[in-house]
């Protein structure tokens, strides 16, 4: 497996003002990749337009994103061999890294709600879904949001690793998270435009190490 890191550059190229958040993109890099070498998972987890960008990290890392990942022949030929229907799932179907939205499940996130406490839903999930070696990529403009936080400290219980995506100081964040992005913006939204970029570039640079063209 080799790494590309073109796609940093040219992240960096377009958001000078992110030159700043290289040291911290290439550790949260380090951590997915190595989460992935052990055949583990990615968690994420957010608020609002930030649970928005949880769900859409995990629809980029699950199935081809910038690139195509078609099966491999061995695959191909097992789902072709089953009959019908295996052919249309060999041509279509598509490798994806292992990640779950913590914000996506809304049965346990209701009946958390209801019987835990609204703030606990990731952190419950987390507790019953994290193994020693996974990632929890954990968003939060502010760096405060209760269910983020209570979350990591759960990744940590767990043996979790952690990726902090904040702003500005990174709040408790920045404290609990092994790697902090913190983003240059004071206003949420414009955390948020950044924060989009970042990942995506993590992605990309993610899917060019293991489905290579």
């Amino acid at each position: 497996m080799l790494d590309d890191y073109s796609n940093l550059d040219l992240l960096l190229s377009r958001f000078p003002e992110l030159v700043v958040c290289r040291d911290d993109i290439m550790a949260a890099y380090r951590l997915l990749a190595d989460c992935y070498d052990r055949g583990g998972c990615v968690f994420t987890c957010g608020n609002g337009g930030s649970a928005a960008d949880a769900e859409h990290i995990v629809g980029e890392l699950l199935k081809g994103f910038v690139r195509k990942r078609p099966l491999n022949e061995r695959d191909r030929n097992d789902f072709i061999a089953a009959g019908e229907d295996g052919a249309v799932l060999a041509d279509r179907l598509q490798y994806g890294l292992r990640a779950v939205c913590l914000m996506s499940q809304t049965a346990i996130s209701s009946a958390v709600a209801n019987d835990l406490g609204g703030d606990l839903g990731p952190a419950q999930q987390l507790f019953a879904l994290g193994q020693p070696g996974d990632v929890l990529i954990a968003i939060s403009t502010s760096g405060n949001a209760a269910n983020v936080r209570y979350a990591l400290r759960v990744a940590r219980q767990r043996g979790l690793r952690s990726i902090g995506l904040s702003a500005g100081e990174g709040g408790k964040l920045a404290q609990l998270a092994d790697v902090c992005i913190r983003v240059p913006a004071k206003e949420t939204y414009l955390a948020q435009e950044y924060h989009l970029p970042i990942y995506h570039c993590l992605c990309i640079m993610l899917e060019a190490r293991y489905f290579p063209k």
